[in-house]
């Protein structure tokens, strides 16, 4: 399986339904295993200006950026589909 960075932080609404689509999404079987490694930006900012991005949530997978922005459920399903 292929590693999932997202890229978010506390309080950014968009970051906040991205998260709710994942929970929705890892009550399936096909994604209850997929691991992906959070990174706050405002918390961790060392970490964040390494990667190329303006928008959050933000997701890298194996270290390719496959989306930027706000999400739908569809597109965050695509982001865990990529990973698998």
């Amino acid at each position: 399986m292929k590693k999932i960075k997202m890229f978010m932080f506390d309080g950014c609404p968009h970051c906040k339904k991205a998260l709710d689509f994942l929970d929705e999404l890892r009550k399936e079987d096909k994604y209850s295993h997929v691991e992906i490694e959070m990174i706050d930006e405002h918390k961790e900012p060392d970490i964040a200006n390494q990667y190329d991005y303006y928008y959050v949530p933000t997701f890298y997978v194996d270290e390719v950026k496959v989306h930027e922005g706000t999400v739908t459920l569809e597109q965050v399903k695509e982001v865990l589909d990529k990973a698998i």
